[in-house]
């Protein structure tokens, strides 16, 4: 064979080496993704334990002392500085998790008795008129409301608002207005939520919560429940 078809021969191989080689790193890298990915042991940080040793914390300054049974997050359980805190509770007894009430931590049939109150950092919290007036009024089909049940003012949304799978009930609590966004039954939610829409707590920070549907009649109730266990908690 002449130097010329040995140079052309030792061209064509080396031309595939490089996508070969190229090739073979993608799939390796794949490997090790999702053999990562696939490995076994919990990845979920929502861990509950029954464990009720208090748990300091701070949220854009303001400070909790919380016991561990009541933070859904195991990270959290940490302590120390933190933008956002969720925290679970029954409701009526407002106890956190216990083994011994494992299924209801886990439970989430439209009569499930868990509420989960979420603390966060908000530099640009709104109180509950301004929300209902600029978010929410614009959106819904009579802006004034109408008589609900429980004691609640009613607004229901325009069907492409972005809402229409909800309804809005606003009442008066101990702490001022309060707004409930609730889910409506349906295949989509077969155990419908209300939410009480992001309540000032101190400069920068709000409090929401959600609880099923089904106790809405207990609004109240459960609107001085959390109020209590804000208190409770909170250590300035």
């Amino acid at each position: 064979m002449s130097s010329t078809g040995r140079r052309e021969e030792i061209h064509r191989h080396s031309g595939w080496l490089i996508p070969g080689a190229f090739l073979f790193a993608i799939l390796l890298l794949s490997g090790l993704f999702l053999g990562w990915y696939l490995r076994p042991g919990p990845r979920s940080q929502i861990t509950p334990t029954g464990q009720s040793g208090l748990v300091n914390l701070r949220l854009h300054g303001t400070a909790f002392a919380v016991p561990a049974n009541y933070i859904e997050n195991a990270k959290a359980r940490a302590g120390g500085d933190m933008d956002v805190l969720t925290l679970v509770a029954l409701f009526p007894s407002w106890q956190g998790y216990s083994e011994s009430q494992a299924r209801l931590f886990s439970n989430n049939a439209p009569d499930s008795p868990l509420v989960r109150l979420s603390l966060r950092s908000d530099p640009s919290s709104l109180s509950a008129q301004d929300r209902l007036d600029r978010i929410y009024r614009p959106h819904t089909a009579n802006m004034q409301g109408e008589p609900g049940p429980f004691g609640l003012t009613r607004y229901g949304f325009v069907p492409d608002s972005g809402y229409g799978e909800d309804d809005l009930f606003a009442g008066d609590s101990s702490k001022g207005l309060l707004l409930l966004l609730c889910e409506r039954a349906s295949v989509e939610f077969p155990s419908p939520s209300c939410l009480a829409i992001d309540r000032p707590l101190a400069p920068d920070l709000s409090y929401s919560y959600r609880f099923k549907r089904a106790y809405l009649g207990h609004w109240r109730e459960i609107a001085a429940g959390m109020d209590t266990l804000i208190a409770k908690f909170r250590t300035n």
